[in-house]
């Protein structure tokens, strides 16, 4: 379950912010992942909320904010909304799509106290 050392690293930037920003506790950490990205968001939540425990994030909720996935097709040219990898072009059925974005995960913001 790789989403226990995602929830972790996200943890551990926390902390290195809350260091640097000078914050004691965080309330709400907002992360933004695409469908591209595979992470099961429901075993995320699971390990994020199993490891803040004593940090300065006890207690913070945790709100995913769902990013599009992108792509283009390098036969067309079309640009197209996807949900997953090797799906193939509306226009012209061809395979080759390029993804643009949906890949990534990152933290959007913290409500900090």
């Amino acid at each position: 379950m790789h989403e226990m050392s995602i929830a972790q690293r996200v943890l551990d930037v926390i902390e290195e912010q809350a260091l640097v920003q000078g914050f004691n506790r965080v309330t709400q950490v907002w992360l933004e992942i695409g469908p591209l990205a595979m992470i099961d968001k429901q075993a995320l939540r699971f390990s994020f909320n199993a490891i803040i425990g004593h940090s300065c994030a006890a207690g913070a909720e945790l709100t995913i904010i769902d990013l599009p996935g992108k792509a283009v097709c390098r036969q067309c040219g079309l640009r197209l909304e996807i949900q997953q990898r090797y799906t193939p072009c509306p226009h012209c059925k061809d395979y080759s799509l390029q993804v643009v974005c949906g890949e990534e995960m990152r933290i959007k913001e913290l409500e900090v106290a």
